[in-house]
């Protein structure tokens, strides 16, 4: 391997590894919401963004005109020493992909209130023809935003007894009002010991064996499939894939782009975003010989997008 790549890689990690321990402590302020007040917001818990085995995410409007989102939290073990616990260390997270913790809610519910989703979810703007079509350049900043945020987290879970498990699909991602990519669902893993550790090496330089950085490079993959595409995927990207295997045998690369792009985008970039995710969801058969960072790395030196 090259000196010099071998030293900025040693560079890259010691600074992430310095921005995790500068800005990622206790934040100065976490609001405590009434409940009441949640549920007004929520108009009565109605407003729908997402839902998974960890809980429901709903859209919620407060009196200030903030839109936010409201995370219910489900665990059947999650006591209020865990909520605390799970408060603390989500509000340490920073990084400008990731939805800011911003207050709490204990009532008949245990309830995480995050910051600014001005402009809904991916899912949304995919989906809806009533909404604005993404344009390729911003599809483009959501997967290397993505990327960028997925290896802050498993470099920041790398250097903690403390790992944070995530979950990256369209229906998860929020955009703000200038349509910034923010992940929503992440989540503290309560049982640490039992977690396969992810380790510098495996996560920020060389391969990424363990299953849980092999299975945050698979989502990447199917992401990028919905973003380029246009199709939002229903059973964990399965149906995406399969319906992209179908479109690459007709030999037409085009015939799997989103419509709603017209011709309004790169020939070249697409098939460079296309190989890249062809490569992520082999994950889901075989152990990556790659990392999120190197995804991260590509996606900015061959893209010629701004982020």
């Amino acid at each position: 391997m090259d000196d010099r790549l071998r030293f900025s890689r040693r560079i890259r990690f010691r600074l992430l590894a310095w921005l995790r321990r500068s800005r990622s402590g206790r934040i100065e302020f976490i609001r405590r919401f009434g409940y009441k007040e949640i549920i007004k917001a929520t108009q009565g818990f109605r407003k729908v963004i997402y839902t998974n085995y960890h809980g429901s995410a709903y859209r919620a409007k407060f009196k200030g005109g903030e839109v936010a989102l409201v995370k219910e939290l489900t665990a059947l073990d999650l006591g209020r020493e865990r909520f605390d616990e799970e408060v603390q260390l989500l509000g340490r997270l920073r990084h400008r992909h990731l939805l800011t913790l911003r207050g709490f809610c204990i009532g008949r519910k245990r309830l995480l209130v995050f910051d600014n989703i001005e402009n809904g979810s991916l899912k949304e703007h995919l989906n809806d023809p009533l909404k604005t079509p993404l344009n390729w350049k911003t599809r483009i900043q959501i997967a290397i935003g993505v990327a960028a945020a997925l290896e802050y987290l498993l470099i920041f879970s790398s250097n903690d007894a403390h790992i944070y498990d995530v979950s990256v699909n369209s229906c998860n991602i929020m955009l703000d009002e200038n349509f910034t990519p923010k992940i929503s669902d992440i989540r503290v893993n309560r049982h640490p010991k039992n977690h396969p550790k992810a380790t510098h090496d495996s996560c920020s330089e060389g391969s990424c064996a363990d299953e849980e950085c092999g299975n945050v490079i698979f989502q990447l993959g199917v992401l990028m499939l919905e973003l380029i595409t246009g199709q939002s995927s229903d059973r964990q990207g399965k149906d995406l894939i399969e319906w992209v295997q179908d479109s690459c045998i007709a030999n037409s690369i085009d015939k799997m782009i989103d419509p709603d792009l017209g011709n309004n985008y790169s020939s070249r970039e697409l098939q460079k975003v296309l190989a890249v995710a062809r490569l992520c969801i082999k994950t889901r058969y075989e152990p990556p010989s790659f990392s999120i960072t190197h995804v991260y790395r590509y996606l900015q030196k061959k893209i010629d997008v701004a982020t």
